[in-house]
């Protein structure tokens, strides 16, 4: 049971990722046209984080998810920059990368969950 809000965030981060950054193919699209869209790309975001928050919290703490959230953010985004931005890491976004996966270690690490 601990996997179903993970992946929640997981299909929250790729909507929001996508909300976020997907315009920036699009440089020529009106500003006030890219806002609308990426509202409507996020709001399915907000769909699926609220119940995942909710389902998480009692088996990770508050701040775990946050933490799990933003990795799964990292994750997701270095996914899309490769595939649809066709931009590449750099050795230092790798490193900055491993940091937040070291700062999840830390976090999940022996502290228990909170009881709901």
């Amino acid at each position: 049971m601990k996997a179903v809000p993970i992946l929640l965030l997981c299909a929250s981060n790729l909507f929001m990722t996508i909300a976020w950054y997907g315009h920036l193919r699009y440089k020529s699209a009106a500003l006030w046209l890219v806002i609308l869209v990426s509202w409507g790309i996020a709001l399915p975001e907000y769909a699926l984080q609220v119940p995942a928050n909710r389902l998480g919290h009692g088996l990770y703490t508050a701040p775990q998810l946050k933490i799990i959230q933003e990795a799964i953010s990292v994750s997701v985004f270095i996914g899309f920059s490769i595939w649809y931005l066709r931009e590449s890491p750099r050795w230092t976004d790798i490193g900055a990368f491993l940091l937040v996966f070291a700062g999840l270690a830390l976090a999940l690490f022996g502290r228990a969950p909170v009881k709901a």
